[in-house]
């Protein structure tokens, strides 16, 4: 969160997101609360930050996700150097063996 300290408007907000007990649940709040756009923005974020995890080439994440690559760029100086979030999640998701695509979606490397 670019070193800021968190305020209670942020802390409300997430705590709002960790109170939620079903992926339909949070998929209606993020309905509500960002546009179509930006929950799609998000979501290709997070499938980049997966595929890059995995080894993709950028040309492989900007095939599947449509993400230029100066957000690939970020994404994967957020997993290399930023606060553990991405690699946080994805710890947990890969442990729940949750995918962003389908196997055969999968990159070469």
């Amino acid at each position: 969160m670019a070193k800021k300290e968190m305020d209670a408007k942020m802390r409300y907000l997430f705590e709002g997101i960790l109170s939620l007990k079903t992926v339909e649940e949070c998929g209606r709040f993020f309905e509500d609360l960002c546009t179509v756009v930006e929950v799609i923005e998000m979501s290709n974020r997070m499938a980049a930050a997966k595929m890059l995890s995995d080894n993709c080439t950028y040309a492989e994440v900007m095939e599947k996700t449509g993400l230029s690559t100066a957000t690939i760029s970020r994404v994967n100086r957020c997993l290399k150097y930023g606060s553990d979030g991405y690699t946080t999640a994805l710890q947990r998701l890969d442990a729940a063996d949750m995918q962003p695509f389908g196997k055969e979606d999968e990159c070469d490397a």
